[in-house]
């Protein structure tokens, strides 16, 4: 499942705006990241998407559920309705029979709020939304273990700011139950640990529990038959939606691996990174959010492909709002691709305000919002970060002040034709060097320009 074209009309900022992710109707553009300034509307495109989506969710999980409203807030000012009008592609129902007797694998529906006294111009239209949930709750009927569409949305309160290992409300955890909150801007995590703990604690209680296993190790020094034994024990002992997971966990934060639940001499989590067992808590804000963040996806699409063998091969969309928000450079930058060898059915659409998350990665769809105005970015793999900045995000490359003090001194240098001018270059070099690093690369090459200057000088003097 993927959305291919999605359009606002009259919401928010947006007067009309049309996005076309894909040029054909099967083009695959698993990754789609919106960028520009703060306010451009980068976060109502992703809680327009999220909110139409909920009516498919709501739909599929009852006949007549409902989905979020529009609140009237988002409508233009001066306009009397706004619509968020979206289609989708589903191969997945490629095969399943319409109401014309033709199968189909486009869906598309309109969502439509009209402010109190106006008079409507446009209504809602969700007998696709209908159609599509009725496809999946028809295949639930035949198959109580059918793939289920991942629909996720996290904005950017998805901060975790503690490990609620203690379970409040007994949770069924249930294939449906993968949609609870999938699509509330309050999603806070707190159900991925309640679920990780229900699911240890019911892998424990079906065989030999991996805390007796860790200790059976220590005792057995280095007998290798029985090193293997326990382990071929361990392996089988898995529960294979935790073992999903931990899997995606270990494959997007290289260095980490074992998350798990201690109940002795407290009750905690831990997690090993790089060797070392470590307590969550312990860990940074940026890596306990991606630690939940990618914890959150894996478990939900392990709820609901449990057919599968590998259920990170289940198929969604999902959104992630500031996708970059708490990691550091070197995470940023490889964040795509994990993404989509991680989670290699799932469409992103992202937003950021980092150049490194687009430019690092071939396969991406940017576009850039302006004024309530929408571009389309060309590919920016292989560029350099200073050009990415420069160029599509219209940011200075470094503080706009020194930029002109290093222009002005370039100048001075390269006009310097008498002992004058290379005394005025000489004192704005100096005051450069007060203000910078010796080890600035500009201020290098300031100083070999400079110094092959004066060369010259004294050659033709």
């Amino acid at each position: 499942m993927e959305i291919q074209y999605f359009s606002l009309t009259n919401l928010g900022r947006f007067k009309s705006l049309e996005v076309n992710l894909s040029k054909t109707e099967f083009a695959k553009n698993k990754v789609v990241v919106f960028i520009g300034n703060n306010g451009a509307g980068k976060t109502s495109i992703l809680k327009s998407i999220a909110t139409s989506l909920s009516w498919f969710v709501a739909r599929l999980r009852a006949e007549k559920g409902s989905g979020s409203p529009l609140s009237e807030a988002i409508i233009l000012n001066g306009q009397p309705s706004a619509v968020i009008d979206l289609k989708i592609i589903d191969e997945n129902s490629l095969f399943s029979p319409t109401v014309s007797g033709f199968s189909t694998a486009s869906y598309n529906w309109k969502l439509a709020k009209t402010a109190k006294g106006k008079k409507a111009i446009a209504h809602s239209q969700l007998n696709d939304a209908n159609r599509l949930a009725d496809h999946y709750r028809n295949l639930l009927a035949q198959n109580e273990n059918a793939s289920l569409p991942l629909i996720a949305f996290y904005p950017v309160e998805r901060v975790v700011l503690d490990v609620p290992l203690k379970i409040k409300n007994k949770h069924d955890f249930r294939q449906l139950d993968g949609y609870d909150n999938s699509l509330n801007q309050g999603v806070d995590f707190r159900r991925f640990f309640e679920w990780f703990r229900e699911r240890e604690d019911v892998e424990n209680e079906s065989g030999v529990s991996i805390e007796l296993i860790d200790k059976l190790k220590n005792t057995v020094g280095d007998n290798q038959k029985a090193l293997d034994e326990l382990n071929i024990l361990s392996t089988s002992n898995k529960d294979s939606q935790l073992k999903a997971v931990k899997t995606a966990i270990a494959n997007f934060m290289p260095g980490f691996k074992n998350l798990r639940v201690r109940r002795k001499p407290r009750l905690h989590m831990t997690i090993d990174k790089d060797g070392q067992t470590l307590d969550v808590l312990q860990l940074s804000q940026g890596e306990k959010s991606l630690m939940a963040l990618v914890g959150d996806i894996a478990r939900r699409l392990a709820m609901m492909n449990p057919a599968l063998d590998n259920p990170l091969e289940g198929s969604g969309i999902v959104l992630i709002d500031e996708v970059d928000m708490h990691l550091h450079p070197n995470w940023q930058r490889s964040l795509v691709k994990r993404l989509t060898s991680t989670f290699t059915n799932c469409q992103f659409i992202l937003t950021t305000h980092s150049p490194l998350v687009i430019s690092d990665h071939q396969n991406i769809l940017v576009f850039s919002l302006d004024n309530g105005e929408l571009f389309e970015v060309p590919s920016q793999y292989g560029e350099d970060v200073n050009s990415v900045l420069s160029n599509v995000m219209e940011t200075e490359i470094r503080n706009a002040s020194v930029s002109i003090k290093l222009n002005d001194l370039f100048d001075l240098i390269q006009d310097a034709k008498t002992k004058e001018n290379f005394s005025k270059a000489q004192i704005a070099l100096s005051s450069l060097e007060n203000d910078l690093s010796s080890n600035n690369l500009e201020l290098i090459k300031a100083k070999m320009f400079l110094r092959k200057k004066e060369l010259k000088y004294a050659q033709n003097k």
